[in-house]
């Protein structure tokens, strides 16, 4: 990319930027009429607003996004890969009755700690430790929307293409205390739209659901060949990116 593309590419990165959240504050107060009394008024707020996300960056920054594998429809638990804000618009816009496991942080974030605590997310204080993880079992077994896809980050923050990051024991315990299918999940949207700074680049960001993990492993085993896969795959979709660009 020459130097006029790439300030040209600037420019387009920071007028999509601004208008991305222009409209969550618009589609959040067209729906929240709806939303304030219907759990499905929210969940079709963060689904329009998903949709838009992708339409908008396919036409602004020239950056399509493809989902790959079968997105689940019943009680799982989704262990993804976590790059950018991207993956996170991604496996809202493929999933039926997503919720996360996020930091407690997100809570105080005008609109989308609203949202997220609408739609049942649980909202983890990590620097309380092993009771933050007591408590996180808790409201996966017992809250209100216990019947949707739960996901997790499984490094339980956001890590650049490339780095390594340990693989958290959260993910583990939540596969253990809930005895549901575990869908891995893989991505390569940090070479995109990476998790610092205004540039997005054109190219296909990819989200791909891997075969399903059954209950009944061990916790360590279930660790083990979920990073294996998960970061076998992400290596794979980032080279089949990088590839694409050559």
């Amino acid at each position: 990319m020459g130097p006029l593309r790439l300030a040209l590419q600037y420019v387009l990165s920071v007028l999509f930027i601004i208008q991305m959240y222009v409209m969550m504050a618009v589609i959040a107060l067209a729906f929240f009429p709806w939303a304030l009394f219907s759990r499905r008024g929210a969940m079709m707020a963060c689904h329009a607003y998903c949709g838009w996300v992708r339409f908008s960056a396919r036409w602004m920054v020239g950056l399509r996004s493809e989902i790959r594998g079968t997105p689940p429809e019943g009680p799982v638990l989704i262990a993804s890969k976590h790059q950018s804000f991207l993956d996170i618009i991604l496996l809202f816009s493929a999933l039926p009755h997503p919720r996360f496991v996020m930091k407690r942080e997100l809570l105080f974030t005008p609109i989308l700690g609203q949202y997220a605590m609408r739609i049942g997310c649980i909202p983890v204080n990590r620097g309380k430790g092993m009771s933050a993880l007591r408590e996180m079992l808790k409201a996966a077994k017992t809250g209100p929307h216990a019947n949707g896809q739960l996901i997790i980050f499984a490094q339980g923050t956001r890590v650049a293409p490339g780095a390594k990051a340990p693989y958290k024991i959260g993910v583990g315990a939540l596969y253990q205390a809930l005895k549901r299918d575990c869908v891995p999940a893989a991505v390569n949207v940090g070479l995109f739209w990476p998790r610092r700074g205004l540039l997005r680049k054109p190219g296909t960001a990819v989200l791909e659901f891997l075969p399903v993990i059954p209950p009944g492993l061990k916790v360590e085993p279930f660790m083990q060949v979920l990073e294996e896969v998960v970061e076998a795959r992400s290596d794979a979709l980032m080279a089949e990116a990088l590839a694409d660009k050559a």
